[in-house]
């Protein structure tokens, strides 16, 4: 009997190699899953604003609509007015994520949001974005940030520091929550699907005591879903506050 580990489903496999003098780039299954997400949100657009939209809405444009008046009161609620200009990058955001989590319920697909590195970059490039905005915003008054309002001057030095590895680990805390949510409830599933597969192979009273880890399953797939759907609005409204942040500095 074969036994797989259940982080085989994470592996990264190299489907076309591509050498440049010393660089190696290759295209891999990670690859395919992140041009998916992207091709269908771009396929979906196209369809749902075929022609300009129509006055009684397809389901597919309802759906966009809701999508989009989704993201619009999050970045409204979070940001305020001055949010409008970034809310193109936050629904191309929010979507990216979604799709990415959802592409990975789907039986011999792969989860791009499961690996670090994705996350890590998402995560990386929102912060190091935001504070950019926040210098074009308030030039060198943006340091500010680093000393809480109404603290003493002579807690600067213990303070300051404090602050900033604070707002830093933002770029951590982002990406891991992402990956953490997405890669345990992952490894879940195919570890209690893995048992009940093998229970039903060896048969006898076994079949029996499958039907319990098969029904798990089928739940936690439904919990994979909402956590899903869950992580995609919490990485978006964080992004959304970091915005906040940076624009109004408290």
């Amino acid at each position: 009997m074969t036994f797989f580990s259940p982080l085989e489903q994470f592996e990264i496999r190299a489907l076309l190699p591509i050498h440049i003098g010393r660089f190696y780039f290759s295209f891999t299954n990670s690859s395919i899953f992140i041009a998916a997400a992207v091709g269908i949100f771009l396929l979906v657009c196209l369809c749902a604003t075929k022609n300009g939209g129509r006055l009684v809405p397809t389901p597919l444009q309802s759906l966009l609509e809701i999508q989009y008046e989704f993201v619009v009161s999050i970045v409204s609620g979070q940001v305020g007015k001055e949010g409008k200009i970034y809310f193109p990058f936050v629904f191309t955001l929010f979507t990216f994520v979604l799709l990415s989590n959802l592409i990975g319920l789907v039986p011999y697909t792969f989860t791009t949001t499961s690996h670090i590195m994705v996350t890590f970059g998402l995560s990386f490039s929102i912060v190091i974005g935001v504070t950019v905005i926040g210098f074009q915003t308030h030039g060198v008054r943006f340091f500010s940030f680093l000393l809480p309002q109404g603290a003493p001057l002579l807690l600067a030095p213990l303070l300051v520091p404090i602050e900033l590895i604070s707002y830093l680990f933002r770029a951590v805390s982002l990406g891991v929550r992402l990956f953490a949510n997405i890669i345990t409830g992952h490894t879940l599933v195919k570890i209690l699907s893995g048992f009940a597969l093998k229970a039903l192979a060896i048969g006898g009273i076994l079949k029996l005591a499958a039907l319990v880890p098969l029904l798990v399953v089928f739940a936690l797939i439904f919990l994979d879903f909402g956590v899903a759907c869950l992580q995609a609005y919490v990485f978006t409204i964080l992004t959304c506050i970091y915005l906040h942040d940076a624009i109004h500095l408290h």
